[in-house]
């Protein structure tokens, strides 16, 4: 496996620190609001990373926070308070403005076939983990307290901005415009670890702390999630394009000065969503969410395929026209599969190795899904018979995940072997010219809700209950 790790700025060959075991942290939603299709495309490129690895022969452990407290708009550590103006907005507490939209995050998941982590951690679960962190930072000269609050010292780091390959002056002209100067900093990129004053003064969630009354910074959640749950040796730190700097950046120089060592070997970050005016945001003119799709009549999976369809480097823009294009695209190659007949037929492993070969090496050259998706559709041109192509849509669908065989057609296997077993009983009857046998079984079968058909290439069925 190959894919752009964006700390060399370069594709990297994987080469996980364990073995075939592999440790992914992924930057999860700040839960004030629905997700936007923006932001469930970096969640859908994660996906197919985590399971492409699967498909490949690695073992992936994989681990995502859930911010419930805090997360301030502006890369300032100032700014408005998302989870304070979710839960103004709507007039509830904090704590159930994030249950609700973690449930609903969790539902536009399943709608795409994201699959969960093993292992999600709420942010307000881990106060004592960030207090211990923080201390440590401290007591290492890391640290330093002015206006209440515990600031982190970039000047003692030497590599500060290796994440982001530019410099110091191009950082600050581009994402911190407008936004007010933090006075108590004594370098324009410290930032703050924990708070005790700020412009929330009536911030819900607070807890004591050596430093006094207050919360964590945004940036410490992360760090201290994935070094509690995942170990001092991370392989793959994943999150969008826009947490690059500062929040990973941050990200970094607390941690590696907490372990005293490379922290993360690889950076995966895919590229923004735009729509036709920009980037996208919840902000931004209208309010896409899955919801908003379905509402529409689109099927939650087409914009997955759109997004397979398209690099996960590169920004794509979404409008409603590709969507639709998209979806008929889907319907088409759902029929395609579903029109496929495999009863009777052998898989012979030899004929679609060269297949199975050609799908893995799209996904270890820099995660390729759109050369993915052309060997599926390589598959159902081919001459293979149905039943090899029926084996290698169930097998690529691991990592596409576009439901292509629908669960109703997913049978039991005892069930599929009592209905094979019965067509060939009627075989071997209709040989014997047992007729009101060969009836029997089919009633048998029709009372079962089981539909058999003679056709040319055999004895097929369709299950209709």
């Amino acid at each position: 496996m190959r894919f752009f790790n964006t700390e060399t700025h370069q594709i990297d060959e994987f080469v996980p620190i364990d073995g075939k075991n592999v440790k992914m942290y992924t930057c999860g939603p700040t839960v004030y609001h629905y997700a936007h299709i923006g932001n469930l495309r970096t969640y859908i490129n994660e996906d197919i990373l985590e399971k492409s690895l699967n498909y490949l022969g690695y073992h992936v452990t994989r681990c995502m926070n859930i911010t419930d407290v805090g997360h301030l708009t502006s890369d300032a550590d100032t700014g408005e308070d998302k989870m304070l103006k979710g839960a103004k907005r709507e007039h509830k507490s904090v704590l159930d403005i994030a249950k609700f939209y973690t449930d609903k995050f969790k539902e536009d998941c399943d709608k795409l076939n994201i699959k969960w982590p093993e292992i999600v951690v709420p942010a307000t679960s881990q106060i004592d983990e960030y207090i211990l962190f923080i201390q440590n930072l401290e007591q290492k000269g890391y640290t330093y307290f002015a206006g209440g609050n515990v600031y982190f010292d970039t000047s003692k780091l030497d590599n500060y901005y290796r994440l982001t390959n530019q410099n110091e002056n191009e950082l600050m002209e581009a994402v911190r415009e407008d936004v007010d100067v933090d006075q108590n900093k004594k370098n324009k990129n410290d930032f703050v670890l924990w708070f005790t004053k700020s412009k929330f003064d009536d911030q819900e969630l607070k807890w004591d702390s050596p430093w006094g009354y207050g919360y964590p910074g945004w940036h410490i959640e992360c760090s201290s999630i994935s070094l509690k749950y995942l170990g001092e040796y991370l392989d793959i730190h994943c999150g969008g394009v826009d947490n690059i700097f500062p929040h990973h950046t941050n990200e970094i120089a607390q941690t590696e000065s907490r372990v005293g060592h490379k922290w993360c070997n690889y950076w995966f970050h895919p590229e923004h969503l735009n729509d036709e005016s920009g980037k996208m945001s919840k902000s931004n003119g209208e309010f896409l969410t899955v919801s908003l799709l379905e509402e529409k009549g689109y099927n939650p999976l087409s914009y997955r395929l759109l997004c397979l369809q398209s690099h996960f480097k590169k920004q794509l823009v979404f409008t409603f026209d590709a969507l639709m294009q998209t979806e008929n695209t889907y319907n088409k190659l759902l029929n395609r599969v579903k029109g496929l007949n495999a009863a009777n037929l052998d898989v012979n492993k030899d004929n679609i190795l060269k297949y199975q070969n050609d799908f893995k090496e799209a996904l270890e050259n820099n995660l390729n899904t759109s050369n993915a998706l052309t060997v599926l559709y390589d598959v159902l041109k081919s001459d293979l018979n149905d039943a090899e192509k029926l084996y290698l849509v169930k097998d690529f669908d691991q990592v596409l995940s576009l439901d292509l065989i629908s669960k109703e057609e997913e049978i039991d296997s005892d069930l599929k072997s009592y209905i094979e077993s019965k067509i060939e009983e009627r075989k071997q009857a209709k040989v014997n010219k047992d007729y009101e046998l060969a009836d029997q079984i089919r009633k048998e079968l029709e009372e079962k809700g089981i539909i058999i058909k003679d056709t040319r290439e055999g004895t097929t069925y369709e299950i209709i209950k």
